[in-house]
């Protein structure tokens, strides 16, 4: 090798050798920041939601860390430790407990910009107190399809597979009510009904309650349900349709919002509403002469839909983490009020 070739050669490997004291200068320097230079991306953050009183309950649930993972939903922690107001990333307001004083808002306590969610499961009849929450919550969990948490009571989801047989028929109507006020239109209803089509009255307005897991083989017996809500409100479709009615294999005759909401979440041909006949006698007139071949058509959607039911509270507060990222940032709902009794 001559001179000039050698000479080459040296800066070639001088300069080799810069390059990697300089990679490794690098390596180095991003080892002490804490990021690997070839590291994936960042763990998701676990979002802690602080239930501050359990609905309806001064005993809260054991609530593990995998409470949100059995209902689908990773990285989402419950707890009703008021310890973590501080580093919660919301906090939950059932309004029952609050309407009744059991439960205060700790406002002088709460971290800024914290979310703080008014959560309801009742009607606008049922529900008081409001007037004082303004400005307060900055999300809503209810019913309320306009909700920014929206949990139903139920809903039909597909389902694959022959449809359940239908329960075997012996009586004609049922209904099963415990709050049972003469100004509620559902009992006017039932007054004007009554003497023109057999309903068996069940629930401790009758006197006869029905234990929790006598209620759906009790009700499947018979033709029809008067799914009927104690108020009739936007969107208020409880438990009354989803599984007192629907989960058990009998017809639901609704009494609520109009046909138009529930056609939003059930099919047009699952259910007899009140409001399509001029009178409780024309009403009774239809069920009582429907036959077989017609009543079987409001079984259609079991072939490809089946009932789910959402009465868990702990499924519903894991809603929160599912929604959350797409949540609302700043907003403050000035008039919860006038919102809910829109």
């Amino acid at each position: 090798m001559n001179s000039a070739g050698y000479s080459l050669s040296r800066r070639l490997r001088a300069l080799g050798i810069l390059a990697g004291a300089a990679l490794l200068s690098a390596i180095w320097l991003l080892w002490l920041l804490g990021s690997p230079p070839t590291g994936g991306p960042a763990p998701p953050h676990t979002l802690i939601i602080l239930i501050w009183h359990w609905p309806f309950s001064d005993r809260p649930p054991e609530l593990p860390s995998n409470t949100c993972i059995s209902f689908g939903v990773a990285h989402c922690h419950l707890s009703t430790n008021h310890s973590l107001l501080a580093s919660a990333d919301a906090v939950v307001f059932h309004h029952r407990e609050l309407q009744t004083q059991q439960a205060r808002l700790p406002l002088a306590k709460r971290p800024r910009g914290q979310p703080w969610v008014w959560v309801s499961m009742e009607s606008p009849s049922h529900t008081h107190g409001l007037g004082r929450l303004g400005g307060i919550f900055n999300w809503v969990l209810s019913y309320r399809r306009d909700s920014d948490i929206f949990v139903p009571y139920g809903q039909l989801e597909p389902h694959r597979g022959p449809a359940p047989p239908l329960p075997a028929k012996k009586r004609v109507a049922a209904w099963v009510v415990s709050n049972f006020q003469e100004r509620q239109r559902r009992v006017q209803v039932y007054r004007q009904l009554a003497p023109h089509l057999q309903v068996d009255v069940f629930g401790r307005a009758n006197r006869q309650p029905l234990c929790a897991n006598c209620l759906l083989p009790t009700v499947a017996q018979y033709l029809f349900y008067l799914s009927f809500e104690n108020s009739q409100h936007r969107d208020y479709i409880t438990e009354k349709f989803w599984r007192n009615a629907l989960a058990a294999g009998t017809v639901p005759v609704v009494l609520g919002p109009p046909r138009a909401t529930y056609e939003a979440f059930a099919p047009a041909d699952a259910f007899v509403h009140v409001d399509d006949f001029s009178t409780a006698q024309e009403l009774a007139s239809f069920l009582a002469n429907m036959n077989e071949s017609h009543y079987r058509r409001y079984f259609a959607w079991r072939d490809r839909l089946r009932v789910r039911l959402f009465g868990d509270w702990r499924e519903r507060f894991c809603a929160i983490c599912t929604h959350y990222p797409h949540l609302p940032r700043g907003q403050v709902y000035q008039d919860l009020q006038g919102w809910f009794q829109a």
